[in-house]
């Protein structure tokens, strides 16, 4: 569907509590809907789209600008209309976005870890603060000075992005096993900050819960619903990297949040994508 800090560049990555901006919904609807549309939607039907969630075209247009500045979309006219399309990186985020936002399995400690291992010339320090903003967005925690930590699943992605960055000539990929010393989930803990993660996961669950208990939904409704769904839950897979339970605090919110996003895809995905397929086919 779409990625997320997040978002490889599209989302800041910050409290769930904070209204998402309107870019951050352009992305969502990009991934719901350009790629059953040649990677490209017309100008017109993401105004109109956005405009069924309160957003204005002042606000989409702007955003849609911004988008083009950090060559995630490009303009482009199609029989006549102005539109945008997805750039070659906005098409690849989307592609590690789907993998991350709709994996359902969580690690386990028998996969393993991946520890990325860096060492930056300080003469160019901007290359370290690139590649530890990197592995941040990608979900790495950080277990001691150039060394950073994350489930095993995510060795493709970040081979990939650092790759994609021009970053992989100043890190080494290892898998790993914990095997002795400590009490891992208390260093989980460290690593990672399952504090500012309960929170978000918190956020989530307020935000959202109330969809469950309505009546089958389905048009305009279905569609804003969906939209806001994605769009709020897409960050949390990235700062959550699927850590392992046993792992977590007992009875770990995010398994309940996650819960609750996938029973409300399974409800709204279906109305939500022909109430927009609609809109775009005018």
């Amino acid at each position: 569907m779409t990625s997320g800090p997040g978002d490889a560049g599209f989302a800041d990555g910050d409290a769930l509590a904070k209204a998402a901006q309107p870019r951050q919904f352009i992305v969502t609807l990009y991934g719901l809907f350009s790629r059953g549309h040649g990677d490209w939607l017309s100008v017109a039907s993401v105004v109109g789209l956005l405009g069924e969630l309160g957003i204005d075209e002042a606000a989409v247009r702007s955003s849609i600008s911004r988008l083009k500045r950090r060559d995630v979309l490009q303009a482009e006219r199609r029989a006549g209309a102005a539109g945008y399309a997805l750039s070659p990186a906005g098409r690849a985020i989307l592609r590690e976005g789907d993998h991350r936002i709709f994996r359902r399995k969580r690690a386990t400690p028998a996969d393993g870890w991946l520890l990325a291992v860096f060492s930056v010339p300080e003469a160019e320090r901007h290359k370290r603060h690139l590649l530890r903003s990197q592995l941040s967005r990608l979900g790495f925690g950080t277990a001691a000075p150039g060394v950073w930590i994350a489930p095993a699943h995510l060795h493709e992605p970040t081979a990939d992005v650092l790759r994609s960055q021009g970053l992989h000539g100043y890190a080494d990929l290892f898998r790993a096993d914990h095997l002795a010393f400590g009490d891992l989930a208390g260093k989980v803990r460290r690593w990672w900050d399952l504090d500012q993660l309960e929170a978000l996961y918190s956020a989530f669950l307020t935000e959202h819960a109330p969809a469950l208990d309505r009546r089958r939904v389905t048009g305009s409704r279905a569609f804003a619903d969906y939209v806001r769904l994605l769009t709020d839950w897409r960050r949390l897979p990235y700062l959550d990297p699927g850590l392992p339970e046993e792992l977590l605090p007992p009875d770990w919110i995010g398994i309940r949040a996650a819960e609750l996003f996938f029973a409300l895809q399974d409800r709204l995905e279906e109305p939500a994508r022909a109430h927009g397929t609609r809109v775009i086919g005018g």
